[in-house]
């Protein structure tokens, strides 16, 4: 192993992964057989060598745009149906899709057309930054929704930085929405787009962009109008015949359908009955519903169903692909087996690792060999989050995972679907975690079980109060910063001794109190060439022969202080308070 570079791996308790057994066996003269069986898995079909030939398909759209922006109050308006009054807040929580039929002028009257736009509503808050990614993945139009009256906002930033970063080839069209207020000026909205590196086709550059009322529908007949343009222009194909191919767009538990998943069709026709993968979930096809509710038999490229009969819970985000009962079988396991391999290969990892370090401390002549840091780094919260559906709890898991600072941090343990269970706070317990329920219900009994076992249980609608929740987890286990705000001060100005009972003498400060309020019950401290040299309480406060407990700015008193009797000219005697207040992150 040492001739082949192998030099760490060449210690007789190192654990091989298989890369490394297959580059030994090749080097001592056999032949290592890859097991063709185990490779085996389903892809998606080759692309289409004429995709000129095949039929058009609907334009995917995704809305992109800053929270509370009028995004779901647009798409509204476009289907006509009233979405945003049954989102929490009014923020819209998970991904949704929809097909909107086209509307065309003849004669001065809007008709149906035959041409449908699939738009997908992704949430508008940071928090849902993952989502927004893979709604950009798999769009193929993007309308930027900018309010007139805010202009241009954090989320509109990261939604420009996001076509930037991934250098896609997704077209863009800006919808300058709430023009229907008083007061707005949209040419500075444009003006800032361009700032951001947007040019918008009447300042020279290529982007559409059209004002619109989401309130009103002012412009919307505009928009859609530019939408199915710029969707001509691209020559959107797909194969409606062959086996299905598209993603996960969200998932959750329906009760009385059990695991349902919304589907967005990118190739192929989904069926009713069908055989599907996606990830390592799969099922047969029972139920196939449309975007208005109506069940479908078969599903087109650009259409989104929520599919039903899957035999587990599949992951928003992953692959949806058709095959034979054989083949995803066959494909299921060994999925679930190269999981299961890359769980192990970190196992191994660590017990390498710690292999290593074992050696290398017998090597320096430490016997103990490394001492487990269990103690070391920051605190944990650890959260178990339970979601309404699987796209909440990864992007919720995205936005409470790692919070914190170097003391601090908080750490997503698991993610599941569906309300809290018995088993959740029982898992939540062993692992000392907080469970986070994100619009799911937690029944009375689970709540007394969970405060019997100490289990703290967050429930929100919004995100946000869910992120404020464990803000304030991880302060309460930062150290307190204490500060000291002083009070009064003194300036000692001469020392004498007296004569106490026993024959005893003390020495007493002949003080002028030179500022705020110096009073006998708070803590004392002796600053000397501005260093605190001492801290205690007074012992003796008097004015004259009389004993007082206060002095204010300008008068003259003694003071003795407990303990200490080192007192000189010169020196300040401060009084002070100390405030203990919540750590900062």
């Amino acid at each position: 192993m040492k001739r082949i570079g192998m030099l760490e791996e060449a210690s007789y308790d190192y654990i091989l992964n298989a890369d490394y057994a297959a580059l030994l066996a090749d080097e001592l003269g056999f032949n290592p057989i890859v097991d063709d069986e185990a490779a085996f898995d389903i892809y998606p079909p080759p692309p289409h060598p004429s995709p000129s030939s095949l039929p058009s398909r609907p334009p995917i759209v995704t809305i992109m745009g800053h929270v509370d922006h009028g995004k779901t109050t647009l798409l509204d308006t476009l289907r006509s149906a009233s979405v945003a009054k049954g989102e929490a807040g009014g923020i819209t929580q998970h991904i949704g899709a929809f097909s909107v039929p086209v509307k065309i002028s003849q004669g001065g009257n809007m008709v149906d057309a035959s041409q449908t736009i699939t738009f997908l509503d992704t949430p508008g808050h940071a928090a849902f930054s993952a989502m927004r990614a893979r709604g950009a993945d798999i769009t193929d139009i993007i309308v930027l929704v900018v309010a007139a009256d805010d202009g241009i906002m954090p989320q509109t930033k990261e939604v420009i930085n996001l076509l930037k970063k991934e250098e896609t080839h997704t077209n863009l069209v800006v919808a300058i929405n709430k023009v229907d207020k008083p007061g707005i000026n949209t040419d500075a909205v444009k003006k800032a787009l361009m700032a951001e590196g947007i040019q918008l086709e009447e300042f020279g550059g290529d982007i559409p962009s059209v004002s619109v009322s989401g309130l009103t529908g002012q412009g919307l007949p505009e928009l859609v109008e530019i939408i199915s343009a710029v969707a001509e222009m691209q020559d959107l194909r797909a194969e409606q015949e062959g086996p299905a191919y598209g993603h996960v767009l969200e998932s959750n538990i329906h009760k009385g359908l059990g695991s349902v998943a919304t589907v967005l069709v990118r190739r192929g026709s989904l069926k009713r009955g069908t055989q599907i993968i996606s990830g390592t979930s799969h099922g047969k096809i029972r139920l196939m519903v449309d975007s208005k509710g109506v069940s479908v038999a078969t599903a087109l490229p650009g259409m989104a169903v929520t599919v039903s009969g899957w035999k587990t819970l599949p992951k928003a985000g992953d692959e949806v692909l058709e095959g034979s009962d054989a083949d995803i079988k066959k494909a299921l396991a060994n999925r679930v087996r190269k999981a299961e391999a890359e769980s192990m290969q970190q196992d191994i990892d660590v017990i390498n690792t710690t292999r290593r370090q074992e050696r290398d401390a017998r090597a320096e002549g430490n016997t103990e060999g490394p001492k487990p840091d269990s103690d070391s780094g920051p605190k944990q919260v650890k959260i178990f989050i339970k979601a309404d559906v699987s796209g909440s709890g990864e992007a919720l898991e995205g936005a409470l995972d790692g919070m914190g600072n170097k003391l601090v941090v908080s750490k997503v343990i698991a993610t599941g679907v569906g309300d809290v269970s018995e088993n959740d706070v029982m898992r939540a317990q062993a692992a000392n975690a907080t469970i986070v329920a994100f619009s799911v219900s937690v029944p009375r009994a689970i709540r007394t079980l969970a405060t019997r076992h100490e289990v703290p249980i967050l429930t929100s609608d919004i995100i946000y109060r869910l992120m404020e929740d464990i803000r304030s987890s991880l302060i309460a286990l930062l150290p307190p910063i204490i500060e000291t705000k002083v009070l009064g001060e003194a300036d000692v100005l001469q020392v004498f001794e007296i004569q106490i009972k026993g024959g005893k003498t003390m020495k007493v400060a002949g003080c002028r109190v030179t500022n705020g309020l110096v009073e006998k019950q708070k803590s004392a401290r002796v600053v000397r060439a501005g260093e605190v040299i001492h801290e205690g309480l007074l012992d003796t406060f008097r004015q004259l022969k009389k004993d007082i407990i206060e002095a204010r700015k300008g008068v003259e008193c003694g003071m003795s202080l407990k303990d200490y009797s080192d007192l000189q000219a010169g020196d300040i005697i401060q009084m002070y308070d100390t405030i203990e207040k919540p750590g900062v992150l």
